[in-house]
């Protein structure tokens, strides 16, 4: 095995009170790709900002390999001294790095570089800092919630670059599908500690929730062995003994031990809802349309919304999802058409900027609206702070303002206002942003036993999954023009639909385009028999795809290893190279089959 390139041991810092990192150890391998996993606040960002060199542990050694190339996303860039946006990402440029892959990274993540950077918005500035960071191929990329501010479509772009990068990798993201396809390595932070796990994301929960079992078990023994220790301190009588004193010393360190346990982080329980029925039809849109200028946001679109229904709206930024959540839910006119909303609506609505949060209350003010220490949830009387200990908050941070919260544990508080209140439309507009995975375990399951109707906007495609019933997108997400398509299903159904969409078309196309000789079947019989070549064809190429497909997964699954770069470097270009001409040849083998397909059935409807 290649020796690490960089290795972190004894880590610890802490900001006042208890350790933020114990004793913290990992070491990266070359072209290893490790995903940062915990709670908001345990310690993610700044154990990043120490491996990177953003600033020194209070203890602890960091070795990196000499002349190792290290890069660390920004989450507030400086672009003081840099006249456009394409000045600030060149300037993180080696002298033997290309500039021409600066411009590729731009125009990818949606930007010209001509741009003022102190004219962008928060979104833009993220991906400059992107840019900035992978243009120059790094040994070592760090990377903090890297898919912030980014669409579906650039961060399926992203995944693809990364995947094809050499650089090792330690990932910071609340975005399941993106560490599952990225990872091949966790590191774990829980209360202070960090754990590893030897394999990707996906292998994650299940392998945390077998240790957090086997630590309460241990606990709970703790716990019986103390009982029958302190049964011995009160009725053994050599309990008074000189010789036993030490037997005693011990049961005052279990003792000690016991009560020092810090078990799992609280979970937050989903809530009971209970609110007035909405009527079985909740919005009905017809014909309606939207355009600014000369731009098209919605053109012509008709859609119902019944009582239970979760809908999810998709698409890239500028597409238009938020002007067409507010024209249906009545925050916003249409140009034209009709939307008639259903009886006893109650909507509670979180924006994607949650622009409704008054930074300087506290959260006891903005919780109860100022009315003392009480707050009716769902119309019973709840004393504020043991409310907020069901959100994971502390009762000492009832006086804490709302300015001084991170975005994580903002989101978390404007939950907890919105469900301490009754509803029946759930609006959430990019709900996901800033929040831990226990969190967002929470959300999805609102969501998903929630009693009315939800409608929210979401670039999470786990999240998407999970949760909605159907899916809305536009007709034509690479140049969006108004025309907008519901499909039934999360964001992956979605997919399999445009697929079998598009292949249609092309059936389509393919049978009312003029036949020529060359299309027909060779012999005698060509009018209504497929040749010999072309049914052997026909019977084999399955067979042929799935061999083609398994040796495709054994490569993958050999190029995934950390070491197989660091230790034979030109067997991976070659594996790749490999990878990559197999995969061509899948893709040929299927449009081939499906052509031999279409002309069966043509031949057996004419014969």
């Amino acid at each position: 095995m290649a020796p690490p390139i960089l290795k972190l041991d004894n880590i610890q810092h802490s900001f006042g009170g208890d350790d933020l990192l114990h004793q913290v150890n990992f070491q990266l391998l070359p072209g290893e790709r490790i995903c940062l996993i915990g709670r908001n606040g345990s310690g993610k960002s700044t154990l990043l900002k120490i491996a990177s060199g953003q600033f020194e542990a209070q203890g602890g050694d960091i070795f990196l390999q000499p002349s190792t190339t290290v890069r660390y996303l920004e989450q507030a860039p400086d672009f003081d001294g840099f006249a456009n946006i394409a000045a600030y990402v060149e300037a993180g440029l080696g002298p033997s790095d290309d500039p021409h892959r600066a411009h590729y990274l731009l125009s990818h993540l949606g930007l010209t570089g001509d741009e003022d950077p102190h004219h962008i918005s928060g979104g833009e500035a993220r991906r400059a800092a992107l840019a900035r960071v992978l243009a120059p191929q790094p040994d070592i990329l760090m990377l903090d919630e890297p898919t912030n501010h980014l669409d579906l479509p650039t961060i399926e772009w992203l995944e693809g670059e990364l995947a094809r990068s050499r650089s090792a990798m330690v990932l910071i993201s609340h975005d399941r599908r993106f560490l599952e396809n990225i990872s091949n390595a966790v590191l774990w932070l829980d209360r202070g500690e960090a754990r590893r796990l030897d394999q990707g994301f996906s292998k994650f929960e299940a392998w945390r929730d077998k240790i957090l079992e086997e630590e309460e078990l241990e606990h709970h023994k703790l716990g019986r062995e103390i009982v029958r220790e302190e049964h011995w301190l009160r009725y053994g009588v050599s309990a008074r003994r000189k010789r036993n004193q030490r037997r005693l010393k011990d049961l005052r360190s279990l003792r000690a031990e016991y009560r020092g346990h810090k078990g799992p982080l609280g979970k937050i329980n989903a809530p009971q809802f209970e609110s007035r029925e909405s009527g079985k039809q909740v919005i009905e849109a017809k014909n309606i349309s939207k355009s600014y200028g000369s731009r098209k946001i919605v053109d012509d679109f008709s859609i119902r919304i019944n009582r239970g229904d979760c809908l999810g709206l998709v698409g890239p930024n500028g597409a238009g999802k938020t002007t067409l959540l507010k024209m249906l839910i009545g925050a916003l006119e249409p140009d034209s058409g009709t939307i008639k909303t259903g009886t006893n609506l109650d909507i509670a609505q979180i924006d994607q900027k949650r622009s409704e949060l008054p930074l300087n209350d506290t959260l006891a003010h903005y919780l109860t609206d100022g009315r003392g220490e009480n707050l009716l949830v769902r119309g019973e009387q709840k004393h504020v702070t043991g409310y907020m200990k069901e959100f994971l908050f502390a009762p000492e941070q009832a006086r804490t303002p709302i300015a001084k919260l991170s975005g994580g544990e903002r989101a978390r508080l404007i939950l907890a206002r919105i469900l301490a209140r009754s509803s029946n439309l759930l609006v959430l507009d990019e709900p996901t942003n800033d929040l831990d995975m226990e969190t967002l375990d929470l959300l999805q399951e609102i969501v998903s036993n929630y009693p009315g109707t939800v409608i929210l906007v979401s670039h999470d495609r786990d999240f998407l999954d999970r949760t909605v019933s159907s899916t809305l997108a536009p007709a034509n997400p690479l140049a969006p023009d108004g025309k907008w398509i519901e499909y039934a299903g999360g964001y992956t159904d979605m997919l399999a639909q445009q697929k079998e969409i598009a292949q249609e078309e092309k059936r389509q196309k393919k049978a009312s385009a003029p036949k020529t000789v060359n299309e027909k079947p060779a012999g005698k019989k060509s009018s209504n028999k497929l040749s010999f070549k072309q049914k052997y064809a026909l019977e084999n190429l399955p067979t042929q795809m799935e061999e083609a497909e398994e040796k495709a997964s054994i490569i993958e699954a050999k190029m995934a290893d950390g070491s197989f770069y660091a230790t034979d470097p030109e067997g991976f270009a070659k594996a790749a190279k490999e990878l990559e001409t197999i995969k061509d040849s899948i893709a040929a083998m299927e449009e081939e089959w499906l052509e031999l397909e279409m002309l069966r059935e043509e031949l057996e409807a004419g014969g």
